[in-house]
């Protein structure tokens, strides 16, 4: 199979609209530094393999989507940053509008404590013929002073917490300013990546020695699968996993493995970016990025790691000297010897310089099948 060069591209972040949920943009934050950790591990496993065009190709889509998913990170903490400055400015004016009327009262305070003079009513009551009246006079002006000095508190807390949270809000709007800066440089970065990979891809197009060394290592990852597979058949027998229903059974009554179009068929073709004569040993799938992907038919997992320019890579064995492969994913999402049933998740559709696919192989003793003539609904 002709596969297209597998590689993960980090799903674009949508701008923020309005003020978010801190929560939701906490959760977005955690999926964004877990898809970087997903392509750190594709980097590290790229490192190990055999060098190539192709490999070269891979690596330098990786960086490119590395960068931008830098990018994505940058833009979300810049979206918790503006949701950050608006809760506190909401808070701001809330505090401010609070002062203001604590002011207002303890003016219209002060001025009836004017009015009655240094000693209040009590002035009348020189003579004591009325005692009670009397105290009760100087409890109320005591008690009046009481809550004039208890308002004179609580603005003078409410003016500390409004220069607490203006000094709060210097700060986010300081580190908001920072994190669109490093947004910019991080687009920068991005765009920079992606001429770089459009230069070298635009030189290959051009360069028939390239397209042939292409057309070698297609080849001999054909040939490296082929060997795979092969050994995958030579287990003991004690080891050959059976389902209870015979995989040749169904012929033509097959599930899709994911909901999709046809990018490329089973056969020979001739690739339109390469220029380079391909042999597709099962489909190509265009599909959307990260839509899951599901087995055909009850399996075991025999094989799921990076493949060379497959990206990563799952085999299921059916018995009877069938496999299913899934290529093209998006990070490995199942373990080898794990048993799956029909319609269980495989993984998530991943990217390729072409787009988002699947690639989809049904084998019989190493050799490839027509996968179409398999499932009960065709790809168009």
């Amino acid at each position: 199979m002709r596969p297209a060069v597998g590689l993960m591209l980090l799903p674009p972040v949508l701008a923020a609209q309005g003020t978010q949920n801190p929560a939701e943009l906490r959760q977005k934050l955690a999926a964004i530094q877990g898809r970087l950790g997903q392509v750190d591990q594709q980097l590290e496993a790229l490192k190990k393999r055999r060098k190539g065009v192709l490999v070269e190709m891979q690596g330098i889509a990786l960086q490119r989507d590395r960068a931008k998913a830098q990018v994505d990170g940058a833009r979300l903490r810049r979206d918790q940053a503006q949701s950050e400055v608006q809760i506190i400015g909401r808070e701001q004016a809330r505090i401010q509008g609070e002062v203001l009327k604590l002011q207002g009262d303890l003016r219209k305070q002060v001025r009836w404590m004017q009015a009655l003079g240094p000693l209040g009513d009590l002035g009348v009551y020189t003579t004591f013929k009325d005692p009670d009246a009397w105290l009760e006079r100087g409890r109320l002006l005591a008690w009046a002073r009481l809550q004039e000095r208890k308002r004179l508190d609580q603005i003078h807390r409410l003016q500390g917490d409004l220069a607490a949270k203006e000094k709060s809000l210097r700060e986010v709007l300081a580190r908001l300013a920072r994190e669109e800066q490093e947004a910019a440089q991080l687009q920068a970065a991005l765009r920079l990546q992606e001429d770089k990979l459009n230069s070298f891809l635009d030189g290959l197009q051009r360069d028939e020695t390239a397209q042939r060394q292409v057309q070698a290592e297609l080849a001999e990852e054909a040939i490296q699968l082929e060997r795979l597979l092969a050994g995958l058949l030579a287990k003991p027998k004690g080891e050959v996993f059976e389902s209870a229903v015979a995989f040749a059974s169904l012929h033509g009554s097959l599930p899709q493995p994911v909901e999709g179009s046809l990018a490329q068929s089973f056969g020979e073709h001739l690739h339109p970016r390469f220029h380079t004569k391909t042999v597709q040993s099962g489909l190509l799938i265009a599909a959307a990025s990260g839509a899951p992907v599901a087995a055909v038919a009850d399996g075991k997992v025999v094989y799921a790691d990076y493949y060379q320019s497959y990206g990563p890579m799952v085999i299921l064995e059916h018995g009877g000297g069938w496999f299913t492969l899934y290529t093209h994913l998006q990070g490995l999402q199942v373990a080898k010897d794990q048993v799956l049933k029909a319609g269980e998740r495989v993984g998530a559709v991943g990217e390729t310089v072409d787009g988002p696919r699947l690639g989809f192989e049904i084998r019989h003793q190493a050799q490839p099948q027509d996968p179409q003539k398999w499932l009960k609904q065709r790809y168009r």
